[in-house]
């Protein structure tokens, strides 16, 4: 059979590529602050499963760089010395020229020279072995991996060969649980161990069916290995040993284990990447039959209500097969919020060593699941939060410890979830935002008056950071201190549905809060008159409905209360926030829908009620997108498109 093209694996390399070069920068800032030996033994198979991923692809000089890098891990893990600093920014320019080539692969450009990086790290390689590094590189030549070569095996997939490996304790064994532990362990240290059977709880005691033990090894070692690790192992007997055909394998993923760096129970799930545009495609047509469903159920409402009955029963099955099918599709596209802090480490390490700075940096929470087109639009503003941390809220550790402060600042980046909203902070112990210098210099660029800026609250004033050209920053540098930057951070949290707090102490430190949706998904609505219009309001914003007099509400200076649940919360006319006609004056009981707003709860004033409707959110397109308190629009059964407040920015507009 002849050898396939092996383009049909590039985007499969690049995407498996770019998650080892990933693991390897944030690794290796986690080993510079002194993690455990396994973190070493992980950089090395990160490093070398880009070797044989590019190997398999062609791209020789990709091998050749990866090839050196994986030489110098595998000394400094062997040998014991550590990665003090000059070594690990060595390694992480090495792991940046890597990513390097496999963003010119994804593009069809050549590849950038990278002779000097492999160059430093022989010469470092050499000092770490006191002799010159054999010449194990593959010959170089020129690559446009836009027609890339043909490789002799298809292991475009970056995985090393796996065996299935069944070995057999003797029956005669007084320590068969021990015998089988050492057969674990000593394959563990050839590659991957998958689908051990029986587990390894059952194993270390002993509990071996026949004396059995079943596996699949991965490894680049080879049968001849396999089978000289089995050979030095008393009292066990090699039964079979033979490849896995790529077809049955899964993608690896390997899991840490207690009791090994490099051990899997059990097989994990099987999984397949998707192109994230084919998601959006699906979850547009789910909802746009969601819509349809709606129509249909609105038309048979003018049927005959004694033939009715088969098409509500068919309407509600499709409907509930349907909300299934939308379901999956929005599962399918929740991912971590790790996707995009994984790489904050690497970054803070950057801009701290850039700046002079001592930065401790922690993460909690990052296990939370957003939709992942809001994660794909936050990578960036997280960054520009994270940059203007470190490069304006922490102080020189000098500064620090004048001002009775750890030398150390301290960053924190805390993800929780809050009902339906998941709630992404940013925290600093550094300076703190000066109030007075943000309403100065919105003042000196004429965005404010001097009136406005004095009749401006401490928290109004913080959020002039987010205006264009609007900074305190004492210097400007290459990292922050223009102006630019949070304005960008708040249209993007603005333009996921989120909005953006800041909370700011002189001296203390600053927190940036981010409050985001869920997901771009169905909603539960309220559904109200106003006037005539028919507006929705978001169930989860929703605590209550009084039916009150509006003659029989109290009143505090120029404030309307309304009793609820033991106590008042202020009243807003909807139609005055929406400055819409009221509708047709009501003289009896009317009802005030009680919301959750950003400073507590607020009662809203309407005309009616009309019940609640699951619909499909659908983005709002320019300029309605400028208008404060539209968080989406949708379309009713009937066809009716209604807007769906952002009650929060409604209020606070």
């Amino acid at each position: 059979m002849s050898n396939p093209d092996m383009s049909r694996y590039l985007a499969l390399f690049i995407g498996e590529a770019t998650d080892h070069l990933e693991a390897l920068g944030r690794d290796l800032v986690r080993l510079e602050k002194g993690a455990s030996a396994d973190t070493l033994d992980s950089l090395f198979r990160h490093a070398h499963s880009v070797k044989g991923m590019s190997a398999s692809m062609g791209f020789s000089s990709t091998t050749a760089l990866a090839h050196r890098m994986e030489d110098v891990l595998d000394v400094v893990r062997t040998s014991g010395k550590g990665i003090d600093r000059p070594l690990a920014d060595l390694l992480l320019s090495a792991t940046d020229a890597l990513a390097g080539h496999v963003r010119s692969a994804a593009h069809g450009q050549p590849f950038a020279d990278t002779t000097a990086v492999e160059h430093e790290l022989a010469q470092r390689l050499t000092l770490l072995t006191g002799e010159a590094p054999a010449s194990g590189a593959p010959a170089r030549q020129a690559e446009l991996p836009a027609h890339p070569p043909v490789a002799p095996q298809p292991m475009a997939l970056g995985l090393p060969p796996r065996f299935s490996v069944r070995v057999q304790v003797s029956p005669r064994s007084t320590t068969p649980g021990v015998r089988g532990f050492l057969t674990y362990k000593r394959l563990s240290t050839l590659g991957n161990v998958f689908d051990l059977r029986p587990p390894l709880d059952e194993v270390k005691a002993g509990r071996l069916t026949d004396g059995l033990i079943s596996l699949e090894l991965e490894t680049s070692e080879g049968e001849a290995a396999v089978v000289a690790a089995l050979k030095t192992i008393a009292e066990v007997e090699l039964v079979s040993l033979h490849p896995v055909r790529l077809e049955a394998r899964a993608a690896p993923a390997a899991a840490p284990n207690p009791d090994g760096p490099r051990v899997v129970g059990q097989e994990p799930p099987r999984t397949v990447r998707v192109n994230t545009e084919l998601l959006d495609q699906f979850l547009d047509a789910a909802g746009e039959l969601l819509l349809a469903t709606a129509r249909v159920r609105e038309v048979g409402k003018a049927m005959p209500p004694a033939s009715r009955g088969p098409l509500d029963e068919a309407v509600d099955s499709l409907h509930s097969l349907v909300k299934d099918l939308h379901n999956k599709v929005m599962k399918a596209r929740m991912t971590p919020v790790a996707v995009i802090t994984d790489r904050l480490p690497r970054a803070a390490r950057d801009i701290a060593r850039r700046r002079d700075r001592d930065v401790e940096l922690t993460l909690s929470g990052t296990d939370v699941e957003l939709d992942r087109a809001i994660v794909d639009e936050l990578a960036d503003p997280l960054l520009h939060l994270l940059r203007n941390a470190i490069d304006h809220g922490i102080e020189q550790p000098g500064e620090r410890v004048a001002a009775g402060k750890a030398a150390r600042g301290r960053v924190q980046v805390n993800v929780r979830r809050v009902k339906d909203r998941v709630l992404l902070e940013v925290e600093d112990d550094g300076r703190g935002l000066d109030a007075e210098r943000l309403k100065a210099s919105a003042v000196q660029r004429g965005l404010l008056t001097a009136e406005q800026a004095r009749a401006m609250s401490e928290r109004e004033a913080f959020m002039l950071c987010c205006l264009p050209g609007v900074s305190t920053a004492a210097d400007v540098t290459d990292i922050s201190g223009r102006g630019v930057g949070m304005d960008a951070v708040k249209r993007a949290v603005e333009g996921v549905g989120g909005t953006l707090e800041i909370e700011s102490q002189p001296g203390k430190g600053t927190r940036f809060r981010l409050s985001l949706p869920l997901t771009v998904a169905v909603v539960n609505l309220l559904l109200v008159d106003v006037g005539d219009e028919v507006i929705g309001l978001p169930i989860a914003r929703v605590t209550g409905v009084v039916e009150a007099l509006t003659s029989s509400l109290s009143k505090s200076q120029a404030t309307t209360l309304l009793p609820f649940a033991n106590a008042l919360v202020p009243v807003y006319e909807l139609a005055a926030l929406l400055e819409v006609p009221p509708g047709a004056t009501v003289t009896g009981p009317r009802p005030f829908v009680v919301v959750e707003a950003e400073n507590g709860k607020v009662a809203l004033g309407v005309d009616r009620l009309r019940g609640q409707e699951e619909v499909v959110l659908k983005a709002l397109t320019k300029p309605l997108d400028l208008v404060p308190g539209l968080s989406g629009v949708t379309i009713l059964g009937s066809g009716r498109p209604i807007f769906i407040l952002d009650v929060a920015r409604l209020v606070d507009a």
